[in-house]
């Protein structure tokens, strides 16, 4: 995953200043405000009647430069916004829009950044997951075998990137003990088999330490269970510091980020359903520990 360096020089007006090499890199994981950003300078570039090459003259970077915050494959230094908001009528709305730009998460999956920003600040969270082991809870080893079987494969520092994002996702979980998280697992994602029995026992003892905290709620829907109202897949709710809860559904190459009051209202009803079907906490990591010493 190379990073590209930006131009040497900006366009040759007078004034025009070099651009030391480097000083703007390209963004290896462009953010969905970087792409706002850049929609907002190219529409006001526009309303004006200019080229590129007219704005990198006025705001003295190159046109190429222009280009690339307007695809959101840069982040605009202080100096290009204030140039530009001038260049484009002083609305003010660059000025504004430069507040909330943040840089892509590498490591994670475009349609996942939005809502691994939002559970960083949510008061709440309640994860249901009936493929594998829950991206907060998996250990290491279980986490790098989930990538290295990914399709289509990655290079071993693509890898690295991932990995390290999802350890670092964890983090939020020790350092926010007040935050209610709740997670309710089908047990077949506990015995399915990766690598040796000495990796399995540790992404158990991985899970049993994480979820050992007053505020971490691990439930276990047992083989046995029957069939539940959360078939139609993995499900994520969230609660916001206004009251607001919001959720999250995966699938394949896609994510859906859910916001519907109505709907929020039956995910609900559904993850509470389950919670009262599956085994309490207790029960749960009893069941773990008796799948380790299977091991």
């Amino acid at each position: 995953m190379d990073v590209i360096g930006v131009e040497g020089e900006v366009a040759g007006s007078a004034g025009a200043r070099a651009v030391p090499v480097g000083e703007w890199e390209r963004e290896p994981h462009p953010s969905d405000s970087l792409r706002t950003f850049g929609a907002v300078v190219q529409a006001l570039r526009e309303h004006a009647g200019l080229s590129r090459a007219d704005l990198g003259a006025r705001v003295q970077y190159s046109k190429h430069t222009v280009e690339s915050v307007e695809l959101g494959r840069r982040m605009p230094d202080e100096a290009f916004v204030e140039r530009a908001e001038e260049a484009l009528g002083n609305t003010g709305a660059l000025r504004k829009a430069a507040r909330h730009l943040t840089r892509g998460e590498a490591g994670l999956a475009a349609w996942f950044r939005r809502w691994a920003r939002l559970e960083r600040e949510a008061v709440s969270l309640c994860t249901y997951e009936c493929r594998l082991v829950p991206g907060l809870l998996q250990s290491e080893g279980y986490a790098r075998a989930v990538f290295e079987g990914t399709i289509p494969l990655r290079t071993d520092e693509e890898l690295e990137v991932q990995l390290a994002a999802r350890m670092e996702r964890q983090v939020m979980m020790r350092e926010r003990p007040t935050v209610p998280f709740s997670f309710i697992v089908e047990e077949h994602v506990f015995r399915r088999t990766f690598g040796d029995v000495e990796a399995s026992r540790e992404m158990l003892d991985h899970v049993l330490e994480l979820t050992a905290p007053r505020n971490v709620t691990l439930q276990v829907v047992p083989l046995g269970a029957r069939l539940h109202a959360c078939l139609d897949g993995p499900l994520q709710i969230l609660e916001t510091s206004e009251g607001r809860r919001l959720g999250y559904s995966e699938g394949q190459q896609n994510g859906r980020l859910i916001s519907d009051p109505k709907e929020m209202i039956l995910l609900c009803q559904r993850y509470d359903t389950l919670r009262s079907q599956a085994l309490n906490p207790t029960e749960s990591r009893d069941l773990l520990e008796r799948l380790r010493g299977e091991l």
